[in-house]
């Protein structure tokens, strides 16, 4: 894209909240289910069905603006947003228009000039529509997504490039995964985005003509329809054409975006207040109970890791990819003498972390690091161990002596094992003795690969030390 011209980006971001039941409705909320086997009148707009609003859906998009920083309405209402589409069986969705139940929110982001400030307008709670399904043979569809509920989160168009935009994606995503709220698995749907992109003259305040690129479920289509669309709307600009506000998709095979149908406004939709739902309605003491309840924040977590234990980038990410991991990990550093040896053990298996639940108790897990810390056992038995007791909770001191895992130690044994190392590898022996100093470490290793780590480093040295010297 040439550089006379400025992008101008806002997103419109979609979280299905984790809730276990609908919006309005007792379906069970499962993704992968059988099709349509996860509806009912009210979910797919029967006459007479009436809507109960979820109350447990209120509390996560009340959690979640709070996660971003908004001002919170004690009063709010759900609204009708009118619009026909096959997925919509009701053909309305039930909404909120002009009394949002977040606002006037920020959230943080790193860009090319440090940490930028994305603002955010409003988030406001409303229910999915159901799912489509284009075969060779029609279009299926699926009723079991309808009535799950949604926030939708709009920006500001504070956004000037793609990479800030991912930037955005993953700060958010990581924020209301770890506070539970959702499981934000964008190759699920659960997170999906749309772009709102225009361009404007470079230094130009004036907006320009914006294009809406709809339902982008990954952060690397995001940045691919970014990229052409600004690319596209640069060339029609270059050639003296004219940009209409319209709604485009993406075709994820060409990397293309493509025109669906000019821009609804806002009367398009002919907002009215739903008739069969009262008005939200929070106590101060309500939204305080709810924002107690939420963790602080992974990227906080880190830095104050990274700083109360020096630990470096990685180990602080890997703790902090769960809020399970991050919480057994803050409890067992309380209770051992060498947090930063369990850092290292724990974070030794990202993947494993972010499974969920960790099955290790804490004080199990401190036991394990004052073993390691100790030098006890050494760092490769601190692994199995650690492995061992991911699969059985068990003390690890009683473990290590019922499996004969701590370190060997006794001089005469080692001085025995050295011996046969020594004796295997004779020209590493008389390179050694030649004044090539180095193969010492070698012939430490082969002492530690022959005890499966249990060898004491130091004092296998000094056996083998001596035994070269002879």
């Amino acid at each position: 894209m040439s550089t006379q011209y400025e992008m101008v980006i806002g997103l419109e971001t979609h979280i299905e909240l984790r809730t276990e039941t609908k919006a309005f409705c007792s379906c069970a909320v499962t993704f992968g289910a059988e099709p349509n086997t996860h509806c009912c009148p009210v979910c797919t707009g029967m006459p007479g069905a009436i809507p109960v609003l979820n109350e447990r859906a209120v509390e996560y998009a009340i959690k979640a603006g709070l996660l971003l920083h908004c001002r919170v309405s004690l009063w709010s209402r759900m609204d009708r947003k009118n619009y026909y589409y096959p997925d919509l069986p009701k053909a309305y969705q039930i909404s909120q228009y002009d009394h949002p139940i977040c606002t006037d929110g920020w959230l943080d982001i790193p860009s090319g000039e440090g940490m930028k400030r994305i603002r955010i307008e409003r988030l406001h709670l409303e229910e999915d529509a159901g799912k489509l399904t284009h075969t060779e043979h029609g279009t299926l569809l699926d009723c079991n997504r309808c009535g799950v509920p949604l926030i939708e989160i709009v920006t500001k168009p504070d956004f000037r490039s793609a990479d800030e935009v991912t930037a955005y994606l993953q700060e958010l995503r990581e924020r209301i995964r770890f506070a539970g709220l959702s499981d934000c698995k964008m190759n699920e749907g659960s997170l999906r985005c749309d772009v709102n992109l225009s361009l404007r003259p470079a230094g130009s305040d004036r907006l320009g003509e914006r294009a809406e690129l709809k339902n982008l479920n990954s952060f690397q289509f995001a940045a691919r329809a970014i990229a052409f669309e600004a690319g596209r709307q640069a060339a029609v600009l270059d050639a003296g054409g004219t940009l209409f506000a319209e709604t485009r998709g993406f075709d994820e095979r060409t990397g293309e975006t493509f025109s669906m149908r000019p821009k609804e406004t806002q009367e398009d939709y002919r907002f009215f207040p739903e008739p069969d739902l009262p008005p939200i309605v929070l106590t101060e003491e309500t939204v305080a109970r709810w924002e107690s309840e939420l963790p602080e924040p992974p990227a906080s977590r880190r830095a104050r890791y990274r700083e109360a234990f020096g630990l470096n980038r990685e180990t602080a990410e890997a703790l902090t990819v769960s809020r399970e991991a991050a919480d057994a990990f803050e409890e067992a550093a309380g209770l051992t003498r060498y947090p930063r040896q369990l850092a290292t053990l724990l974070a030794s298996d990202p993947a494993r972390l972010s499974q969920g639940a960790i099955p290790v108790s804490a004080a199990h897990l401190a036991a394990l690091a004052d073993l390691a810390g100790e030098k006890t056992i050494g760092s490769g038995t601190a692994r199995e161990l650690l492995s061992l007791l991911w699969r059985e909770d068990q003390d690890p001191r009683e473990a290590v002596v019922r499996l004969g895992l701590g370190k060997l130690s006794d001089p005469a044994a080692l001085r025995a094992l050295a011996r046969e190392v020594i004796a295997g590898n004779p020209r590493m022996a008389e390179e050694y003795r030649a004044g090539k100093t180095a193969v010492l470490q070698a012939l430490i290793g082969q002492m530690m690969r022959r005890t499966q780590g249990r060898a004491d480093p130091g004092l296998s040295r000094e056996a083998l030390l001596s035994l070269l010297s002879i």
